[in-house]
């Protein structure tokens, strides 16, 4: 046993430090291939454009995850937010009342999975694909086939356009937005009673339900929370844009899963963590900024993306394997 504990913990802390090594290794590649990589403005631009949206939804991902589920229909709830945000606007509500039911409309999402996994049964994966795929076809159906809804350029409040292209101290206030996301998600997931069960429940949830603790009470909510939560990224995109595209936030998915698995790596035993999941969506805006400036195509940043992907989730996954021999 202690001739093996040096080199276990000596894997152990590789595996904890790939993604840094992989977030410093890609900082100085573009910051030697791309001359304009450093700069104010694109640094900004990044956390903005790159960071900002990807970090609100896989916050989202990460409450599900952790507590044992994933969540495919934060698509849905990103759309639903930002349909019923833009159709409230166009009657005439009022700005606030607008981004409420845009938030609630997320909710709704979130209480629908909740139904189906925490009351009925349905695994996680099943019930948000099948959440997904009706979401999909509601939309759909509520914009004949699919058909942008746009704001007109005149007659629209000020204020409509502040969470997207507003700024308040000097920065700008979405990506202010996503910080108060994650500062709450990180104390609501590692410093509440509420965390530590969903948690557990990752974990083993054989245990918390034998202890007396409403697992189905506690899932349902979790569901809820990433709903709203996506929702936030909603609002805040259809307010930079101007315009709901149905099923467009779907584009949003397999980064945020990716973000949230990548976020693992630094955990000692590999559970979901903001923290992580955080520097995962750090690391895959800098890869997209990065690839957008060298040149690349649309296509090859996908591929470059999902090649880091794996080979962060391989270095680490495979220097844990010998601590489990």
């Amino acid at each position: 046993m202690s001739l093996q504990a040096g080199p276990q913990n000596f894997l152990a802390r590789a595996a904890r430090a790939a993604l840094f090594a992989a977030l410093l290794i890609v900082f100085l590649l573009f910051s030697s291939l791309s001359p304009g990589f450093l700069t104010t403005g694109n640094l900004e631009s990044l956390l903005v454009n790159n960071f900002t949206l990807l970090a609100i939804v896989s916050v989202a991902m990460t409450f599900t995850v952790a507590s044992g589920g994933i969540d495919l229909s934060l698509g849905a709830a990103i759309d639903f937010s930002s349909y019923a945000f833009v159709s409230l606007i166009l009657l005439g509500v009022p700005v606030p009342v607008a981004l409420f039911a845009g938030l609630f409309a997320g909710g709704l999402v979130g209480l629908f999975n909740a139904f189906l996994i925490a009351k009925i049964g349905v695994s996680p994966f099943l019930a948000t694909l099948g959440t997904l795929f009706v979401g999909r076809s509601v939309q759909q159906l509520l914009t004949n086939g699919g058909n942008p809804i746009y704001l007109p350029q005149t007659g629209i409040p000020e204020s409509f356009h502040l969470l997207g292209k507003g700024r308040l101290i000097g920065l700008p206030i979405s990506l202010l937005v996503a910080f108060v996301v994650v500062c709450g998600a990180s104390v609501m997931l590692g410093r509440t009673r509420f965390g530590r069960v969903i948690t557990a429940a990752g974990v083993q949830a054989d245990v918390v339900r034998y202890s007396g603790l409403a697992l189905s009470r506690y899932l349902a909510a979790t569901y809820v929370v990433s709903g709203i939560v996506a929702a936030s990224a909603g609002l805040i995109l259809t307010s930079t844009v101007t315009v709901y595209i149905p099923n467009s936030g779907n584009a949003f998915l397999l980064n945020a899963i990716g973000a949230t698995f990548i976020g693992t790596t630094i955990d000692a035993r590999a559970r979901p963590n903001i923290l992580g999941t955080v520097l995962g969506v750090l690391l895959l805006a800098m890869v997209s900024n990065g690839l957008l400036l060298s040149g690349l195509n649309f296509y090859w940043q996908q591929v470059a993306t999902g090649i880091l992907i794996f080979l962060v989730l391989a270095i680490s996954f495979a220097t844990r394997r010998p601590q489990h021999a």
